[in-house]
Order: structure tokens, then sequence, then C-alpha cells
């Protein structure tokens, strides 16, 4: 029988980029491990839990993931990736009806 697993933590300790404030403040950091749910890295950065920011993991790459700080321990910071939800569409509002014009007896 197999065993059903999380996927494994990939440790790196590689330097990265976080980007605060759509992307006008940008600062270096190391991350410490990542899996698909999110990273921990460690910068001189000060974060607070619930900060949303952009981690680029490539040196002049465009993709951004978004992130949301859910812990911190000094400047170690533990980050979940957050996916962007579809936004709902507008319910479809119901044709109107031709309006009919009374007809007059003559």
């Amino acid at each position: 029988m197999k065993v059903s697993r999380e996927p494994r933590r990939q440790l790196n300790n590689r330097l990265a980029w976080i980007t605060v404030d759509d992307g006008a403040t940008e600062n270096e950091c190391a991350v410490v491990d990542i899996s698909p749910g999110g990273a921990k890295i460690i910068t001189e950065v000060s974060f607070d839990v619930t900060d949303r920011l952009a981690l680029v993991l490539l040196a002049d790459h465009s993709k951004r993931y978004a992130c949301e700080v859910v812990w911190r321990r000094g400047k170690t910071y533990g980050l979940k990736f957050v996916v962007a939800e579809p936004e709902a569409e507008p319910a479809e509002e119901p044709a109107a009806e031709p309006v009919s014009e009374p007809v007059s007896a003559a």
C-alpha cells in the first residue's frame, strides 16, 4: 500500500528578492526552504504577520509569487503562497421583454 505524503520542501538557502508596495520596493532575502504551499525566508526587512508581498526567485525574472507572512521569528519569516481567486462573473440580467403598446379599439 502506497502512503500519500505531502510534497517535500526543497532546502535551498539561495538568494531571492521580495517586493512590497506593488513592486516599488525590492529587497534581497535568502530562501531557506520552499514547498508548493509556501517558503521560509531570512531577510533584514521587517514585516508584520498578514503583510502581503511578492517573492521573485530568479534575477531578471518577471514571475512574482504573491505571498502572505504567516509567522515570524526574528529575521526569519514563514510565507504562504496566495492564489488569486478568479473574479466572479457578473450575473446576467434577464433580457428585457418588449413592451407592447395597448391596442385601441376603433
